[in-house]
């Protein structure tokens, strides 16, 4: 019996009905009676009589939570100091389930928040808001809200493969304009990075290939880059590449050596290079190349001591030569081949002018030289040389067409100091015309001087119209 009347208190919630009788033992009374009324009538069994006093106690438990509760929310009602005499059956006493005050017994009492929190509050009433600068990492941020917007352009460092097909073609077009400040200007758009060195070693290595004029004008480069886009620590680590790739630039160009170390002592010279650049390699190079390089720039700026500069290291390129100095290395041309008959040094020394646009010159001078000579040989040499420029096409037509007319424009002033230099020049025409050294059109061209006739001395000396 005992045991399903636990059986069932535990169903309804109760586990015990043995322990804490006496203490609640007031809040039993009204069950109490009702128990004692229905006993009275003898209508229960006592299994009956024991379920219904469990179902009591257990109802009884609830009763008592809620009272309590409900208590101890008007004690925290009484503390507060502005409501100590309120009444806690009265309205303002009664707990209101939308008010915002704690409802668990702690804190002071006051609204959360102050009042400024909730849904749709901006804050506390004349709370002045100062101005926030925005966040990058907030997902709501607005670059082109910001103001004005500074866009800059990064260019990204070369690599090793870029850089050299980048500075190539820079290289190429400034031996063609040989414009410094251009090649400046480029530099300054190219992010080279800690590779800027390697455009001077890549500047000497094209020029080592190329002619004496292109050699000139890459000494000009570096020096007229040292102290602006480039620093003598960079100039110094740009030859010292170019000395240990030496094994590599004699299989195109032999002489790659010598012309390196004129390179050196012309840097040197122009304060590109620092004056103790030399006597770093002391007793310190291995290769053969590199030290005959290092030596010819030794003996370069020892012979040239007392000059600041060594600008005729290159001689003197093409065009930037002066007139007269041109007219004279060319007579000296024609002289030297009079004298040893060598065709191919003259066509080497004529290369070596880099003045195609003046080859004109050579043609005049040769005509010139065959009417002041005496004899057969020189006129024969003239054509023998003109006819070997022709053919390899070092003097164009328009260069041979220009010579010869030239000397037709000039002639009454030679024949001052030539009197047969008419009947000179029309042989010598004809001589290169039938070697097919010039056309037609200008041998006919050629001036003839007319024949004066005289008539009978009968007829007084007159001259026959």
């Amino acid at each position: 019996m005992a045991t399903e009347v636990e059986a069932w208190n535990a169903h309804d919630g109760v586990f015990s009905f043995e322990s804490g009788l006496g203490e609640e033992a007031g809040s039993y009374s009204d069950e109490g009676e009702e128990l004692n009324e229905v006993a009275a009538n003898g209508s229960w069994t006592p299994q009956e009589k024991a379920l219904h006093e469990a179902r009591l106690k257990a109802k009884a438990r609830r009763r008592l939570r809620r009272t309590s509760s409900r208590d101890s929310a008007r004690e925290s009602l009484s503390e507060a100091p502005g409501d100590a005499g309120a009444d806690p059956h009265s309205p303002k006493g009664k707990i209101n389930g939308h008010d915002r005050k704690s409802r668990m017994g702690k804190g002071r009492g006051l609204p959360k928040k102050g009042g400024a929190g909730g849904k749709g509050v901006w804050g506390v009433a004349g709370q002045v808001y100062e101005v926030e600068e925005p966040d990058i990492r907030d997902p709501n941020y607005d670059e082109s809200s910001q103001g004005d917007t500074v866009y800059a352009t990064v260019v990204p460092e070369l690599d090793e493969g870029e850089l050299e097909k980048t500075v190539n073609p820079i290289v190429q077009e400034y031996f063609e304009h040989g414009d410094t400040k251009e090649v400046q200007m480029l530099l300054k758009e190219l992010n080279l990075g800690h590779k800027k060195y390697e455009f001077s070693s890549l500047a000497v290595s094209l020029s080592l290939e190329g002619k004496a004029s292109h050699r000139e004008l890459t000494s000009r480069l570096l020096s007229d880059l040292a102290g602006r886009v480039l620093s003598q620590d960079d100039m110094a680590r740009a030859f010292d590449k170019t000395l240990k790739d030496l094994p590599d630039l004699i299989l195109d160009t032999p002489d790659a050596p010598q012309m390196l170390g004129q390179f050196i002592a012309r840097a040197i010279a122009d304060h590109a290079l620092p004056m103790g650049f030399l006597g770093r390699y002391k007793g310190r190079v291995d290769c053969d190349h590199a030290r005959a390089a290092l030596d010819r720039a030794a003996v370069l700026l020892s012979m040239k001591r007392e000059m600041v500069r060594l600008d005729n290291v290159w001689g003197v390129g093409g065009g930037q030569r002066p007139v007269r100095h041109l007219i004279k290395e060319m007579n000296l041309l024609l002289k030297e081949y009079l004298t040893s008959g060598e065709v191919s040094e003259a066509e080497h020394c004529l290369r070596d002018l880099e003045v195609p646009h003046f080859h004109h010159e050579l043609v005049y001078e040769a005509v010139v030289m065959v009417l002041e000579s005496k004899g057969e040989t020189a006129v024969k040499m003239m054509v023998k040389l003109l006819q070997a420029f022709w053919k390899t096409g070092l003097i164009t037509l328009d260069q041979m067409n220009r010579g010869f007319q030239r000397v037709y424009e000039e002639l009454p002033e030679i024949n001052l100091d030539v009197p047969h230099a008419h009947t000179i020049l029309e042989s010598f025409v004809d001589l290169c015309y039938q070697e097919s050294v010039i056309t037609k059109q200008l041998r006919d061209a050629c001036p003839s001087r007319g024949r004066k006739r005289f008539v009978s001395e009968g007829d007084g000396g007159l001259i026959k119209n």
